[in-house]
């Protein structure tokens, strides 16, 4: 399997109403490599069901979510497979649906593969128009890149880069580049979602001649034929050549002119780059497996079904990872201010690093550190790149602890805590002037004996920064008398 490199994004959440079909849509036709005759209909579905396939012609009807963790090939095609039931060639109705912004739909099957009509997912999507779309009740969630999020996969010669747009919108562009005389270089894009469906949904799949001999040979196409694809022909072919291809596909009494370099005659290019956005449809399709839909600019050169798939589960990733990122009010009536602060712990300026407490249970604390350029450690660290230096962040994250350790005893200004332990410090992000640092810190278990085990993570606009797992001890170590005279210094 070729390897990938990937850089991390953020994502945002924004609004607007799910939406689902009027009615059921209903089509047949063949699937492109089974070759099987098929009946699918699209119909209608609740809030929040997503897309979802079921093959009816099964025992038990199985479902199988149109998931990017769920996919088993992607040779000439998207295969997913769920609860012993597979369903092939799934991109172009999901690009249909995605395109058409649809949110909810079950997509029903009585065999193993979606028909593949004409190559495009122009018959979807006209069926889809003509039945119509409703808005439903619930909020649509967005993935929405804030940072960009790059893949290469160098053995297949891949390359995918994401990044913000300013509007918030789903963008697309593409380049392939076949090296070859009749194809060479070609671009496409999609601006805005909307575009879909009158620039990119009728484009028709393309396979090179030299390429459907070999398929045909092998039974990869048993549903293909000369109307489903566009056949580019990129060297000169014999009359011989021509009928035994026919034969195979069991096509000879078509007529069939090879007339040197270009499209074979039996179709026209609706667009000179029609391949090139065949290839964007297949993204939208592919992409669709995420779940949700994104906003923000892919960029694709030489895109395939593989790395598709292959983005869409960094995306899917991503978004999870976002899910977990904390919710917290910083202009909440804090639980702790600065001064409550002063007299549970013994730090003073300049190394009092906690400015409040907003939140606080049996189970753990957030504490927030407003960070400035009048920290006195800016003078010295980094002088004209000002960074927050790691050990620092660390122990104001020790002070959150410090807080919360102190607020589980009696008379906390008679007690200190000290580090015993620090395990897994990871710093992922530079803290700058204006940052505000949030800190999340969990019990990794009871408090006992004075020891207390926390985890804790901090963030910058939901962004992690940094962790550790650390373990302090609280001890009693001072008289009432003595905390008198600290707490008024």
């Amino acid at each position: 399997m070729a390897s990938g490199t990937v850089k991390r994004a953020n994502f945002v959440r924004m609004s607007s109403k799910q939406r689902t079909l009027r009615g059921p849509v209903a089509v047949q036709g063949v699937g492109l490599h089974t070759g099987a005759a098929v009946e699918m209909t699209i119909l209608p579905a609740p809030e929040n069901h997503g897309y979802k396939f079921q093959r009816v012609d099964l025992d038990g009807q199985p479902l199988i979510p149109a998931d990017c963790d769920l996919v088993t090939t992607t040779q000439r095609g998207t295969t997913i497979e769920a609860n012993g039931a597979k369903v092939h060639t799934t991109e172009h109705v999901l690009a249909a649906i995605y395109g058409s912004m649809i949110d909810n739909a079950l997509i029903q099957l009585n065999g193993p593969e979606v028909p593949i009509m004409d190559g495009s997912s122009r018959i979807f999507v006209d069926a889809i128009q003509a039945v119509g779309i409703v808005e439903q009740a619930a909020e649509r969630e967005y993935l929405v890149l804030t940072e960009n999020l790059t893949y290469e996969d160098a053995q297949r010669g891949i390359e995918m880069l994401a990044v913000p747009t300013n509007g918030g919108e789903f963008r697309l562009t593409v380049m392939v580049d076949y090296n070859s005389p009749v194809l060479g270089t070609q671009h496409a894009h999609m601006y805005q979602l909307d575009h879909f469906v009158n620039e990119i949904s009728k484009c028709r799949t393309f396979v090179f001649l030299r390429e459907l001999e070999v398929l045909a040979r092998n039974g990869l196409i048993k549903g293909g034929s000369l109307d489903n694809a566009i056949v580019m022909v990129d060297r000169p072919y014999t009359d011989g050549e021509i009928k035994e291809i026919l034969r195979l596909l069991g096509k000879e009494d078509l007529d069939v002119k090879v007339e040197g370099i270009g499209v074979l005659n039996t179709v026209k290019l609706q667009f000179e780059n029609e391949p090139a956005r065949h290839k964007l449809l297949d993204i939208v399709g592919d992409l669709a497996l995420v779940g949700k839909f994104i906003r923000g600019h892919i960029l694709a050169a030489r895109p395939g079904h593989y790395g598709n798939v292959e983005f869409a589960k960094m995306l899917k990733k991503l978004s999870k990872k976002k899910d977990t990122a904390p919710k917290y009010d910083l202009a909440k009536t804090p639980v702790y201010n600065i001064n409550d602060i002063s007299r549970m712990l013994p730090h003073r300026y300049p190394f009092l690093l906690v400015d409040k407490i907003i939140d606080m249970d049996n189970e753990g604390i957030t504490g927030v550190k407003n960070v400035t350029m009048n920290e006195p450690f800016f003078q010295g660290h980094f002088p004209g790149n000002p960074v927050m230096p790691g050990v620092l962040q660390i122990e104001a994250m020790a002070q959150v602890g410090g807080i919360f350790a102190l607020s589980q005893v009696p008379d906390p200004e008679l007690y200190s805590t000290y580090f015993m332990k620090i395990d897994g410090v990871r710093f992922k992000q530079k803290v700058m002037p204006g940052d505000t640092l949030v800190f999340q810190l969990k019990l990794e278990s009871p408090i006992r004996r004075g020891l207390v085990n926390m985890r804790g993570t901090a963030y910058v606009n939901g962004k992690e920064v940094c962790e550790a797992t650390m373990l302090a001890q609280v001890v009693k170590d001072k008289q009432p008398e003595t905390a008198a005279i600290s707490s008024n210094a």
